[in-house]
């Protein structure tokens, strides 16, 4: 069989504009898939709409054009989706996976103190399984009174089903362990997903081939992996390229105000050596 045509993405949220962080993570997409003769895929992760604007989005395909990362096909959004996510969802209710967790952050915290302390996973304080002990009465009666909920996987479960997983990491085998990040949030009462099932969904649809994103979200692929063998989903290559720091060491991101493409640009700096900096350390 001829080999696949190597699919990429590059898939922000309209939160902000984009810095050096950002290109670094769509150039490993973009030259991956073009040096392969591929496809290079866009896609904006706009679920959450209380804090993504159109005025971003729009800035994110104007810097990318600027900087000659051109795409292939048109642009995704999540926010126009949703009915892929619910699909999914029912899915995973159909074999008993997920359950409503009543609980707010503070009593969550409350519930780890109780405890004497939680394990911590690679994304902070594993959730408890407070709400995955309620009767389904208990539950029923919550619902009936209007409490706001997520619906959290219940990954010891899942995992009862799938057992063993793994994924391709340049080149090698990588165990998952999706129980070390608990029992997460994979949708809200009013939001019918959240990253970790719209990523996963949406790389399927789209046939990414080879996934390109920065190490800070290698935790996260434990869990995708995850439901890639619940929902029947094919399982891509996964590459997790080093982040950008700034002189001080930390990671440049939006809200520290990292410097800006647009910034960047209006003061004369060229595409080159914005692509430049994006592809060394970004110092």
């Amino acid at each position: 069989m001829p080999p696949r045509t190597i699919v990429t993405r590059f898939a922000p949220s309209p939160t902000g504009y984009l810095h050096l962080g950002h290109v670094r993570s769509a150039w490993e997409g973009w030259h991956a898939a073009r040096e392969a003769g591929g496809r290079f895929l866009l896609r904006i992760e706009d679920i959450d709409t209380g804090r993504c604007r159109p005025e971003f989005d729009a800035a994110i395909r104007e810097d990318l054009a600027w900087l000659g990362l051109d795409w292939d096909g048109s642009v995704r959004r999540q926010s126009e989706h949703f009915d892929d996510y619910r699909a999914a969802l029912a899915r995973l209710d159909e074999q008993r996976l997920l359950y409503p967790c009543f609980c707010t952050r503070k009593e969550i915290q409350a519930e780890i103190a109780r405890a004497g302390g939680a394990p911590q996973g690679e994304e902070g304080p594993v959730y408890p399984g407070t709400c995955k002990r309620l009767s389904s009465e208990q539950r029923a009666a919550r619902a009936a009174d209007g409490w706001d909920y997520a619906l959290r996987l219940d990954v010891a479960a899942a995992l009862d089903r799938t057992g063993r997983l793994d994924w391709s990491e340049a080149g090698h085998a990588v165990p998952a362990n999706p129980a070390a990040l608990g029992d997460v949030v994979l949708a809200r009462k009013d939001v019918p997903t959240s990253y970790h099932l719209a990523v996963t969904v949406d790389d399927a649809l789209q046939g990414v081939t080879l996934v390109t994103r920065g190490a800070d979200l290698f935790a996260a692929t434990h869990i995708h992996r995850l439901l890639q063998a619940l929902l029947g989903l094919p399982t891509p290559r996964y590459r997790h390229h080093p982040l950008l720091t700034d002189p001080s060491g930390r990671r440049l991101a939006k809200r520290d105000r990292a410097l800006t493409i647009r910034e960047m640009r209006e003061s004369g700096m060229t595409p080159a050596e914005i692509l430049a900096r994006a592809q060394s350390n970004g110092r």
